[in-house]
């Protein structure tokens, strides 16, 4: 059984637009489905009544559950209440969540009344009815319809002492109940129900007298009976599983008998998935992810908790409200300048408000966002304007000359220029404005160029109201460009519903996660897929507040978090070693950081047991590439995890070693390519058919990374498959080698890389940066590695640099370690 965070699955759906009524809707499970079911709570009661059902039915079944209005959180216009306009509510309901042509209806109490109602008006829709402690009729004793004649004013504060029990406002209750509740009469109106049905009854229930009860499956033909001990009118919340039991049982096969439970189906999985028995508890083996594009979770939060910090930035906040909105005017802004749904927009921004503004901006469009590195050279801007075909660009004013220079060449129509200062705190940006703003070429002047657009002018002559322009979970999103360290970067395609998949799972990944309570420290570059992914996205499908910073300084780290005490890090190993060997880094403070997942590179042991120590939260390595949205492994934040591995797989991911040769499964423990699949995975290279079939085969991605899996299921990556290095009849494995150079205390970083054969020769290469003060002679390591390796893996070539190439992100970027050497 899934376990569900059903704040994912939470939607609004307009069911009248004069005036406008939206109903809060939970919609979750799977999709295809077997079925689908849509839960209606009772008079005074709310959409999360049925949260047991919900998540029991979930991983077969889509689940659909919505507080009626007036309810919950749910619209309270100022209408009758009445039945029909109830009833007419689920109507538009059906219509709007494109519900299939037959689907199981369950109602509670007078939520009962109104599936009957619809199942007589709709027996064509209704596959199945089910109802749990429906009343013939629904007349009260004396002394509760005396609360009923209550003026609202007098009836609200009585009311407001049982919120869980009357989830509704006086005024909505008393209307419903004059309305709807006192004249529904379903004597007659059950006799024509012609759905097969199963009416749910507790023993205890004596909100309504027995003998309504007793008659509802008297009138119904050949309607079946669960009478439920020990439970009472809640029936649902009271006795959940023998409820789902009874469910299961009329349903047909969705939930098994008691005594087997979930226990065949699990040992199943685990038995084809070893690493599930390493799972956290609260961690499902398999996530039903919400069907939507992914600005949903951004309009989610700003809903919930509109007040709350979405942003600080350089101390200056923005709350949700106010994000959502300003994503909602640079998307009508776009759609106003000529963006269509499926065009490109690329953004050359650093982690700023702008940045996640573009980011929302750019999808709630219809747009496809390009993201693209701030530290790119003008011709490999050009080149991924030109591959990507974007006309439009958001960019930093510091860029605005280089994007000008390359503009002819590219298909480039429109720029939207943005000054990093314009979020800043007005101190901030006046000591900006006079200190740095001119010298360092922020300060530019768009009024000449007709296609270059001011930022915040663009903001402020658009609406706030969200564009009308829907995006479906299968669209294309992004095309993220692979960082390109072994091979020129190609444009991964992901869709909407990979990345809400990604977000998805590592929300299920951090199990202690608090919605509306969390701090994000956002160092980690937005635009890169980790940064994109596991700090953007997934701090805002939590309402978390995200704490950017354009670039990693230690210093200025240190000091945000001294004040802003982040809950949550995401990182790379180099941000952790600078953080550890910080001079007296306590005095900081870190003891806030509560959980942090590393990835780009190895995690060392001494790394992670050092910043835990400072924090005592946890820090665990993980493992993503581009075209996996990225994640697809992480060791347990808080379970069993092994230093040298990098986890094992997240919910619904399947992953396995393939020979290299052969491409055949092999055997635990040996090296092989690590394949993996899962609703993260691209969609393929774009415009790159050919490569495209190269890594997607079969539903499996091939990663190029070689890696071994051990028998419990945990993954440790050995080296990309590209960098193995072919010395003769053997295979060498640049980590190995390098690993052995990192116990030289002279070494401070090293890579090493194949070089073309001479004869016979050995074809290894290291590039050496030594520690500061040292020196050395290639002769001197090589003569180091004689005594650790084998003769094929020595180093035939040690070249001493003064620093190694990385990618933004911290990879040693070996592709241009070898072109510089050449």
């Amino acid at each position: 059984m899934p376990l569900l965070d059903l704040d994912l699955y939470r939607k609004e759906v307009a069911v009248s637009h004069s005036p406008l009524v939206r109903l809060n809707v939970f919609d979750a499970g799977r999709s295809p489905a077997e079925r689908t079911l849509l839960f209606i709570h009772g008079f005074g009661g709310y959409a999360l009544q049925w949260e047991h059902q919900l998540v029991a039915f979930a991983d077969k079944n889509r689940v659909i559950a919505v507080d009626l209005r007036g309810h919950g959180l749910s619209d309270r216009p100022s209408s009758g209440y009445a039945t029909h306009e109830l009833v007419g509510d689920i109507e538009c309901l059906v219509k709007a969540l494109h519900l299939p042509a037959k689907f199981v209806l369950l109602g509670h109490s007078f939520g009962g009344a109104l599936a009957a109602t619809y199942a007589v008006k709709h027996p064509d829709r209704v596959e199945r009815l089910i109802l749990a402690s429906t009343s013939v009729d629904f007349s009260l004793n004396p002394l509760l319809k005396l609360a009923f004649r209550l003026p609202a004013t007098l009836a609200e504060p009585i009311r407001a002492m049982f919120p869980k029990a009357l989830a509704a406002p006086a005024y909505v209750l008393k209307q419903m109940y004059h309305n709807a509740l006192s004249k529904w009469d379903g004597n007659d109106l059950l006799t024509r129900v012609r759905v097969p049905t199963l009416v749910i009854v507790g023993q205890r229930d004596l909100v309504f007298k027995q003998s309504a009860y007793e008659a509802v499956p008297d009138r119904i033909p050949a309607a079946q009976v669960a009478k439920i001990p020990v439970s009472a009118h809640l029936v649902m919340l009271e006795r959940p599983d023998a409820v789902n039991r009874a469910i299961g049982r009329f349903l047909g096969g969705s939930v098994v008998s008691w005594r087997e439970g979930r226990g065949r189906e699990t040992l199943d999985l685990v038995n084809r998935r070893p690493w599930l028995r390493h799972y956290e508890p609260e961690v499902p083996y398999t996530v039903a992810y919400p069907s939507q594009p992914l600005v949903r979770f951004l309009e989610a939060a700003a809903r919930r908790h509109p007040r709350h910090r979405a942003i600080v930035f350089y101390d200056q906040p923005i709350n949700y409200r106010e994000l959502n909105d300003g994503v909602n005017r640079l998307a009508n802004a776009l759609i106003a300048l000529g963006v269509n749904k499926g065009d490109r927009v690329a953004l050359l921004l650093p982690n700023s408000p702008q940045m996640v503004m573009a980011y929302y901006g750019a999808l709630k469009a219809g747009a496809v966002v390009v993201s693209m590195n701030p530290l790119f050279t003008a011709d490999e801007l050009a080149q991924q304007i030109v591959d990507s075909g974007a006309e439009t660009l958001v960019a930093l004013s510091v860029f605005y000359d280089t994007i000008k220079s390359i503009k002819a060449q590219t298909p480039l129509k429109r720029i939207i220029v943005t000054n990093i200062k314009e979020y800043f705190s007005p101190l901030r940006r006046t000591l900006f404005s006079i200190v740095r703003e001119a010298r360092e070429g922020h300060r530019v002047d768009v009024r000449g160029d007709p296609d270059a657009h001011a930022f915040q002018e663009l903001l402020a002559k658009s609406s706030h109201l969200p564009p009308t322009v829907e995006s479906a979970p299968d669209d294309l999103a992004l095309i993220q460009y692979s960082s390109g360290t072994t091979d020129l970067p190609k444009g991964v395609m992901l869709t909407h519903a990979n990345i809400v998949a990604n977000t998805t799972q590592i929300r299920h990944w951090l199990t202690d996660i608090d919605e509306g309570a969390e701090r994000v420290l956002g160092v980690l570059p937005f635009s890169h897929s980790y940064g994109m992914t596991t700090a953007m996205n997934v701090g805002i499908s939590v309402a978390a507040t995200l704490i950017l910073l354009p670039t990693f300084s230690t210093r200025e780290v240190l000091d945000v978090i001294a004040r802003y005490r982040p809950t949550i890090f995401p990182g790379v190993p180099t941000m952790y070693v600078a953080i550890n060997n910080y001079p007296n880094v306590r005095r900081f403070g870190l003891k806030s950081i509560r959980a942090c997942v590393s990835g780009a590179a190895p995690l060392p042991l001494e790394v992670q047991e050092a910043f835990e120590k400072l924090t005592r939260g946890k820090l665990v390595e993980g493992y993503g590439l581009t075209e996996a949205g990225p994640v697809t492994h992480a060791n347990p934040i808080y379970g069993q995890r092994r230093t040298g591995t990098i986890g094992v797989p997240l919910p619904d991911t399947d992953a396995k070693i393939v020979d290299l040769q052969t491409g055949q499964d092999a055997p635990v423990g040996t090296i092989g390519e690590l394949v993996v699949r899962g609703p993260q995975v691209m969609r393929g290279y774009w415009n790159q058919a050919e490569a495209t079939a190269q890594v997607l085969r079969d539903g499996w991605l091939f990663t190029g990374d070689l890696a071994r899996m051990d028998s419990d299921g945990y993954f440790q990556i050995i080296d990309r498959k590209k960098d193995m290095i072919l010395a003769g009849a053997y295979n060498v494995y640049p980590r190995d080698v390098e690993e052995v150079l990192y116990e030289n205390p002279k070494v401070l970083e090293v890579a090493v890389t194949g070089i073309p054969p001479e004869g016979e020769e050995q074809n290894v290469k290291a590039y050496v940066v030594l520690k500061k003060g040292e020196m050395a002679t290639p002769e001197e390591f090589m003569e180091f590695c004689r005594v650790r390796l084998a003769d094929y893996a020595v180093p035939r070539l040690i070249e001493f640099r003064q620093q190694l190439p990385k990618t933004f992100v911290g990879k040693v970027f070996k592709r241009k370690l070898e072109e510089k050497s050449q």
